[in-house]
């Protein structure tokens, strides 16, 4: 009976395109912008490492006008790959003209706003300094931590010294480290550091380095020593870097081992913010593994193990179609998006699908059950999925048969989730219809789970239509499956067995 609009005036710029002007003038090395959705548009992680941002132009962007804004991680962040660094939305259906263009001026003015240094593989010394007070056991727990947190930040531990708490042994020690070419140097004492003569920094001093810093504004990690010798930096590490959670040392650290500079006033710095103790937003990683701050995770599955009943003989997903397999060129659109890892399920000719698929960046999982149906793939699919990637928030469910699937279309829907959440079902409509691929939310696969015969997990959208984001596209291709032999020769595809 009535239906509500929102008319542009003159001078206006649409809210996808205003967003995707100036994420992309804001993207730096390191990152790329996502799609746009509801006049919002991500910026994401490409890399580990060291979000770096210059605050005062955010600040800059968010005072042009009321319809722009951009909102950002604090910066020198570390961040994984598909970490969300900023959101740029527009927050009216429309923003003007003159508004978009200052904020992509201060997005590009002087470089790109937002990039990511990467962590680099760089051979660590650690010295461990000993006494009658610190046990072996706790001297190899000390070692394991160093070494998980120096390949969490994408170096390595390449020798470690243990000696007396002795200025001269230690100063012995961190010479044949610099000899060996270590670079960090970091040195565990059996006794804290209490001043700038203490036994740990009167050895860097005695080895030819100097004292940077001493003590810094962060909570845990006050007696962090900073020094140098030469080009090497030489951390007096606080008692904290013993344990294996986040502390004060990984903000020093991290930036070492991305390359990013860290001087005395950049520790001065770190106290706003810097006191860390029992705050539960602050990454914990746990022993052995990383538990740091990540956008809403994506994987995909491919359903690759059917019969092909409809196209007889042939094996569709092999058919040549442009010069490669119909399923190697839907793997490759999935592979050319943030959605990772990709598990392709096998069934019928496992073999021959997996040798289409050779050299490329996928898990394969086989379903020794396809005869039975859609659901068999699907259960196994997300079942290697749980074991590949448990930390998945969500799986985009693709189907084989659809070449005519581009990036453009499965970023559209990652787009989406990021934005609705792990417990939302992303579907791409064009022209009021519902097509594929889905993007499920994890709160839905132990459902999906369940689903049993040919069919896929269609009827649980109709359940759980309140977590329904219908993500519109620009095309049909979301409807175009190749699964019959008219569809084959209307697409031009050449059968395997003709295939030269």
């Amino acid at each position: 009976d009535e239906v509500i609009t929102a008319r542009l005036e003159a001078g206006d710029v649409h809210e996808d395109e205003a967003a995707t002007r100036i994420a992309g003038a804001a993207a730096g090395s390191g990152v790329r912008a996502a799609a746009a959705f509801t006049g919002r548009v991500n910026l994401i992680a490409d890399v580990a490492g060291i979000a770096l941002l210059d605050e005062a132009r955010v600040g800059a962007i968010n005072g042009v006008d009321e319809a722009v804004t951009l909102a950002t991680v604090a910066n020198y962040s570390i961040v994984q790959p598909r970490q969300i660094l900023a959101t740029c939305k527009i927050i009216p259906f429309a923003a003007p003209g003159a508004a978009v263009d200052a904020a992509t001026g201060h997005a590009g003015r002087d470089g790109p706003l937002v990039r990511v240094a990467p962590f680099r593989d760089q051979p660590a010394g650690l010295v461990q300094t000993t006494s009658g007070a610190v046990s072996d056991k706790a001297l190899e727990k000390t070692t394991q931590s160093v070494r998980a947190r120096l390949e969490r930040y994408g170096a390595h531990l390449q020798r470690e010294i243990r000696c007396r708490h002795d200025e001269a042994e230690v100063r012995a020690a961190i010479t044949a480290l610099l000899d060996d070419g270590c670079a960090p140097i970091l040195v565990v004492g059996a006794s804290a550091i209490v001043d700038r003569r203490d036994v740990i920094p009167a050895a860097i001093v005695g080895a030819g380095g100097g004292i940077d810093r001493f003590g810094m504004p962060v909570d845990p990690g006050n007696l962090l020593l900073l020094a140098h010798h030469g080009d090497v930096t030489v951390i007096g590490a606080p008692g904290c870097a013993r344990s294996p959670k986040f502390n004060g040392f990984d903000n020093v650290l991290a930036r070492v081992l991305a390359g990013v500079a860290v001087s005395p006033p950049d520790i001065a710095a770190m106290g706003a913010g810097g006191l860390l103790t029992e705050l539960a937003a602050r990454p914990q990683p746990r022993e052995g593994a990383e538990d740091a701050a990540q956008s809403h995770r994506v994987a995909a599955l491919i359903l690759a193990g059917g019969l092909s009943r409809r196209t007889g003989d042939v094996n569709k997903l092999l058919a040549t179609l442009d010069g490669a397999a119909m399923v190697a060129q839907v793997a490759d659109t999935v592979l050319a998006t943030s959605a990772r890892p990709l598990v392709v399920v096998t069934g019928h000719q496992a073999q021959e699908v997996r040798a289409a698929l050779a050299g490329r960046d996928i898990a394969f999982t086989h379903n020794p059950r396809f005869a039975e149906g859609l659901s068999t793939s699907l259960r196994q699919g997300l079942r290697a999925l749980a074991e590949i990637d448990p930390e998945a928030d969500g799986a985009l469910v693709c189907l084989g048969d659809m070449p005519r699937l581009r990036p453009q279309h499965l970023e559209k829907l990652i787009a989406a989730f990021a934005s609705a959440g792990a417990r939302a079902v992303c579907v791409p409509t064009f022209g009021g219809r519902r097509g594929n691929p889905v993007l499920w939310g994890r709160a839905f696969f132990a459902e999906i789970s369940d689903v049993s015969g040919d069919v896929g997990a269609r009827h649980l959208i109709g359940a759980y239509e309140e977590a329904v984001r219908e993500v519109a596209m620009d095309d049909d291709a979301i409807f175009v499956d190749v699964d019959t032999p008219e569809a084959l020769a209307a697409a031009g595809a050449i059968p395997a067995a003709r295939a030269s």
